[in-house]
């Protein structure tokens, strides 16, 4: 598959870091609205930054011939760029959902008609530093995750040529509700710590850790993913293990800033499709309660 046009709508954090990779691939990138116009993309990685040309767009009229779609806002903010998602799908438009959660396709489905939509899970690091410019921290074994279905697997080549160390899954649920436990852990309980991920090496935050991921895990099972206790418990201990290197969670870093949050779009996931199996998540729906109750302008 030659490079594609893509077009970057929300560029923060993962936005640019998936751009970052398109670009280095050799697609023509657009940026799309935000209250400051970017054309350019620079990722600062071990202390080093790098720079690629893009095109600012303020109005999805404006679009023009695109083959890829990248949909990095936040899950909350999904209806609000509706119109950009209904652009790319009438431009025909490959639509890459890099978004938290287990709920991408369905979330964006009422507004892309018969477009394909490919859930992208993501497991960089990054932080935007600036409009345009991110730091990029690898953590695991894999950058990004897509399924191998559809255009999954052309993409994940194309994201490769990029330089992302890219999965593209086979058993794409086994994957997806494994990112889950370590969002609905690591994400939750620096948020409602105020902490970086070092809090994840006290013994009694590691504790609440586990119930969080084995909940998760009994979902993911209910859901049909192949996801045991074990996992459950491998997860928290390579959260520990990255911990050192005092990453922070996109939910944290919104607390701070003041910033709504995902936590419906996570933790609030478990609970509802908890609720439809019938399995029992005491400690995710208490999470899900205190989450709720955060107030960020606070913070």
């Amino acid at each position: 598959m030659p490079a594609p046009s893509v077009a970057i709508v929300g560029a923060g954090a993962i936005g640019l870091a998936i751009g970052s990779a398109f670009a280095r691939a050799g697609s023509a990138i657009l940026l799309c609205g935000g209250r400051t116009p970017v054309e350019s993309i620079t990722i600062v990685e071990d202390g080093a930054a790098q720079t690629w040309s893009a095109t600012h767009v303020d109005a999805p009229a404006e679009l023009g011939d695109i083959d890829v779609m990248v949909i990095a806002v936040k899950a909350y903010a999904t209806d609000a760029v509706a119109d950009w998602l209904r652009a790319g799908a009438d431009a025909g438009a490959t639509i890459l959902v890099a978004q938290n959660g287990v709920e991408q396709v369905a979330r964006v489905a009422p507004h892309i008609g018969d477009a394909e939509a490919i859930p992208a899970i993501v497991y960089l690091n990054v932080e935007r530093t600036a409009p345009g410019t991110a730091t990029m921290r690898r953590v695991g074994e894999h950058d990004i995750a897509l399924p191998a279905a559809g255009s999954g697997a052309a993409l994940a080549e194309i994201l490769t040529a990029g330089g992302m160390r890219t999965n593209a899954a086979e058993d794409f649920l086994e994957v997806l509700w494994t990112k889950m436990m370590i969002n609905c852990a690591g994400n939750s309980l620096t948020a409602l710590t105020r902490r970086r991920a070092p809090v994840l090496l006290d013994p009694a935050i590691a504790d609440v850790a586990r119930q969080i991921t084995r909940e998760v895990a009994a979902v993911a099972r209910a859901e049909g993913a192949d996801v045991s206790p074990e996992q459950a418990d491998a997860v928290v201990a390579w959260l520990q293990a990255a911990a050192p290197a005092n990453n922070t969670s996109s939910m944290r870093e919104d607390v701070m800033a003041g910033r709504p949050i995902e936590h419906d779009a996570l933790t609030g996931a478990v609970v509802r499709v908890a609720a439809k199996h019938g399995v029992d998540v005491p400690v995710n729906t208490v999470i899900l309660a205190l989450l709720g109750a955060l107030r960020p302008e606070e913070a």
